[in-house]
């Protein structure tokens, strides 16, 4: 029996996403929960795990061996429950919800990967551009089907332009969010929900740049977080297989059927692994915008470390505030 630590204190239900679907997970001690902001480098880490899990460094399919527990737009519930319940392997699952929303068990492992904000945006506008018609209209469906979702805003198609779809980001970032509805949270907010928590000694933080950084020394990092034995003679074989060109090369094994979800499948879902795509994008009113936001609702420390990663601005379990 795995022992509670601390429930819910949020609702978030989505036409992509129900926080409830937890509620019918029957969790193991030695689990592993993947948590983060949307497009902050979850595949990747997904991949990671699994490498480090298997010790072994062939694709394996990332959707069937890391469910993502509480989607709604892929495998029926139940489907992905009997998938989980007959998995022998360490598990290691993927959720998109704020921390808060998410049970906090006894043993089991969480792993946060956060990005900056500006980074996200960029990946997520490639993202929605690529979905096609049919996976939106499942989300429609959904969203017209649930009587709990009259207060979700309707599905819109992205613009072309990425400074366009900023505007809009932005504009829902800065807003506060509102208690009573149980969407999901704007980056800064949903940020929040992890820093909060950070010193919880089961919560491990990620962040892309050091990924990109070091690679092979995060993956140690998390190996060592996860208790795993990974012997030092076999870490450069893993690190290679979850290079950004190598899973770029694997797509077609690592993501079976993306295609049916998103356009080019597999080399739109693994679109470029770089950052500072915005540069090119923003403006400063645009930047200014984004800087004062995090201004508002960001400490000192989590913003920095939002924008460098833990290299550059320390362990977020020793930060100040």
């Amino acid at each position: 029996m795995t022992t509670l630590q601390r429930a819910p204190t949020r609702t978030v239900r989505t036409p992509i996403m129900d926080s409830a679907r937890w509620a019918d997970f029957a969790v193991r001690p030695d689990d592993i929960v993947i948590a983060t902001y949307s497009k902050s480098g979850t595949t990747w880490t997904q991949r990671i795990v699994d490498l480090l899990v298997f010790q072994d460094p062939s694709p394996r399919p990332v959707m069937q061996m890391s469910v993502w527990v509480d989607a709604r737009i892929f495998a029926p519930h139940e489907v992905n429950l009997a998938n989980l319940e007959a998995q022998k392997h360490r598990r290691f699952v993927k959720s998109h919800l704020p921390f808060d929303a998410l049970p906090i068990y006894e043993g089991v492992k969480y792993i946060h990967v956060a990005r900056d904000g500006r980074d996200a945006f960029m990946s997520w506008h490639n993202h929605l551009l690529g979905m096609t018609p049919e996976f939106k209209a499942r989300a429609e469906t959904i969203a017209a089907s649930d009587p709990a979702l009259s207060h979700a805003p309707p599905l819109r198609d992205p613009p072309e332009d990425p400074r366009l779809f900023f505007q809009g980001w932005i504009a829902e970032a800065e807003v506060d969010p509102d208690p009573g509805v149980p969407h999901g949270l704007s980056y800064f907010d949903f940020e929040k929900t992890y820093w909060d928590e950070r010193r919880r000694e089961n919560l491990l933080f990620v962040h892309y740049n050091d990924l990109k950084a070091d690679l092979a020394g995060e993956m140690r990092r998390i190996s060592e977080f996860l208790e795993i034995d990974t012997p030092e003679d076999r870490l450069p074989a893993l690190a290679a297989a979850a290079e950004f060109n190598a899973m770029k090369a694997d797509g077609a094994a690592l993501l079976p059927g993306i295609e049916q979800a998103f356009d080019r499948g597999a080399d739109r879902f693994l679109n470029k692994g770089v950052n500072g795509r915005w540069r090119d994008v923003l403006t400063a009113e645009d930047l200014a915008r984004y800087e004062a936001a995090a201004r508002r609702k960001l400490s000192p420390s989590l913003a920095s470390w939002l924008e460098h990663g833990r290299l550059a601005a320390g362990d977020p379990r020793r930060l100040p505030d």
